[in-house]
């Protein structure tokens, strides 16, 4: 399964990095009141990737801090101690369960 893992994590890998290979022209990007911004395509996709990940988190902080302020303020959940367990676990024989219907397909 590791190896496996490290497998896909390197076709991850070498596909985003033809992707870059291949994408190195130089991309024009307008913003408002005429101004532009000039890099290789790679770049203004991985800008665009971040961008989007930081209006995402920013999104997500007022919900984060509202869930950490009441965690703070509920008090901690009393938890029982253990029974002892001073008697044998139960046994159950193929006579108690209840009886199974097979269907073929």
């Amino acid at each position: 399964m590791k190896y496996l893992l490290w497998l896909l994590k390197a076709a991850i890998f070498f596909t985003l990095f033809a992707f870059a290979l291949n994408n190195q022209h130089d991309a024009t990007v307008y913003f408002f009141f005429g101004t532009s911004w000039r890099a290789p395509l790679v770049l203004v996709v991985l800008a665009a990737f971040a961008g989007g990940m930081v209006v995402g988190a920013l999104g997500m902080l007022p919900g984060w801090w509202k869930h950490r302020s009441a965690a703070q303020q509920s008090p901690a959940p009393v938890v029982p101690p253990p029974a002892p367990a001073t008697a044998p676990p139960a046994t159950v024989s193929a006579a108690d369960l209840p009886a199974v219907r097979q269907h073929g397909l």
